[in-house]
């Protein structure tokens, strides 16, 4: 059995005895001696940058030695109050203020860029990829801003939160939206060493990126913004720039656009108690049985992720019946609190263990954390149920045919659901593994057939289809 099972196995909750505790602490030694020569391989101007994340993943290790495995106490898991869940209508019903430029001046929208293209079979930054008549992920987002900022005569900045992997590429691009009227500010999340699953200890040799190192590094999920948006110095920029809440949502969810109704719900909440945390969810299809759920824990709003339900429970995490809604990751989270919760050390959330195994076969653990766990830490969190229409994620090259198709219409960046489609439900369509790689996507539909009527499509199989190709012929490929 590995050290990682063991240390599970005998958490504080299973009565740890005087040897597994002098284990942990052997453990963290161990680590903190490692990672202080990997500091001493780092050239000046890296050195305050590696301190700060090596501090940052001493917490994250900590707890995870501390930690008494992956499942809640499900006897704990209640529904959530029916108030703490408010539904989109509700919200959109108080209309909006006549001043709508002085709410968006004090926001600022952020998006999770650390991401690659490589499921799609892309080189560099997924936000990169090209998805809507030419326009890349990032083009769109720019294009949402720019035209919020001129409609409203408003000044709403955009974040990208980058990775160590995505950060060159994206600051290169950026030259191209200089006379766009929208201000960019870009920070690196940390960068954490993978961890040997037999000796718990670094992988990596020295701080360097290449070579035999080229694997040893990873970006710790996007529950790493807190910290590093803190040690970027940009929080405190934005926060004396007067902007109090921060809009956060995945680069690759098209719907996640800025909603001005949420904004106002937001701002017109009485100074007391103001709402530091908005979790956007909505209702769960079949297709989304995995996602994270609302409920309410030890009397707080708490996201509940698959990786922590008890394996007995699985089943009844998934039931669409019980657990009727999952977490967008669209949040809107008040920049005062997350300035007072990080220096406090008040940020709780649960760490995901992540197993890997790099390309010589060496087992490894990824120690990463979710932005939405850290909910339950905020004053006043709440849901708001949206429609659909704002969960518009592309992952596959099956989503990219159904945003690149008539399905869809796009102004200023944002997508919208045709009226002339007669259903409001998004159609399934599943494209085979001769589809997955982009560059053979496009090669394989040369256009891209009137989709209006379309229900559910699944093609296997090596197809290409031409030029004029109608839905009824490929409809005939259907297996």
């Amino acid at each position: 059995m590995s050290l990682v099972a063991d240390l599970y196995r005998g958490g504080p909750n299973a009565g740890m005895t005087e040897f597994q505790e002098k284990q942990r602490l052997q453990h963290e030694t161990f680590m903190h001696k490692e990672l202080e020569k990997l500091l001493t391989t780092a050239k000046t101007p890296e050195v305050e940058i590696s301190r700060k994340d090596f501090e940052g993943f001493k917490k994250l290790f900590h707890n995870f030695l501390q930690a008494k495995g992956p499942s809640v106490d499900w006897a704990k898991i209640q529904r959530p109050p029916e108030d703490s869940i408010q539904p989109y209508e509700k919200i959109k019903l108080k209309g909006l203020p006549a001043d709508v430029a002085s709410s968006l001046n004090k926001l600022a929208v952020l998006k999770l860029n650390g991401g690659l293209g490589t499921s799609m079979g892309c080189k560099g930054p997924k936000s990169l990829i090209s998805v809507r008549s030419e326009n890349t992920f990032l083009d769109l987002t720019v294009q949402q801003i720019e035209h919020l900022n001129k409609t409203y005569n408003a000044d709403v900045p955009l974040v990208l939160m980058n990775s160590f992997n995505t950060d060159e590429d994206t600051n290169k691009i950026l030259q191209k939206y200089t006379h766009h009227g929208v201000k960019i500010h870009t920070f690196n999340q940390s960068r954490y060493p993978r961890i040997n699953k037999e000796s718990l200890l670094p992988v990596a040799t020295n701080i360097g990126l290449t070579g035999e190192n080229a694997e040893a590094w990873y970006p710790p999920g996007h529950g790493d913004i807190y910290a590093s948006f803190y040690n970027s110095g940009l929080l405190d920029k934005l926060i004396a720039e007067g902007k109090e809440y921060i809009f956060v949502s995945n680069i690759d969810n098209l719907g996640a656009t800025v909603d001005l109704h949420i904004l106002n719900h937001l701002m017109s909440q009485p100074s007391g108690k103001r709402c530091e945390f908005v979790m956007e969810v909505t209702d769960k299809t079949r297709a989304d049985v995995k996602g994270g759920t609302l409920t309410q824990f030890d009397g707080k709003l708490r996201l509940l992720e698959i990786a922590q339900v008890p394996k007995a429970h699985v089943d009844e995490f998934k039931s669409v019946s019980k657990f009727k809604i999952f977490n967008t990751n669209n949040l809107w989270i008040n920049l005062p609190a997350i300035k007072r919760l990080h220096e406090q050390n008040a940020m709780d959330m649960e760490i995901i263990v992540n197993p890997k195994t790099l390309d010589g076969g060496l087992n490894v653990i990824q120690l990463e954390t979710a932005v939405g766990a850290a909910m339950k830490s905020f004053d006043n969190a709440l849901g708001i149920n949206v429609p659909r229409s704002r969960f518009l994620p592309v992952k596959t090259s099956s989503d990219l045919l159904l945003v690149m198709s008539n399905l869809y219409s796009m102004e200023a960046g944002s997508l919208t659901m045709s009226p002339k489609r007669e259903f409001t439900t998004t159609p399934h369509v599943k494209l085979g593994s001769s589809f997955t790689k982009v560059q053979d996507f496009l090669k394989r539909f040369e256009s891209i057939p009137d989709m209006l009527e379309l229900d559910h499509l699944t093609v296997s199989g090596d197809v290409t289809f031409g030029k004029q190709v109608t839905l009824k012929e490929v409809l005939l490929y259907q297996r």
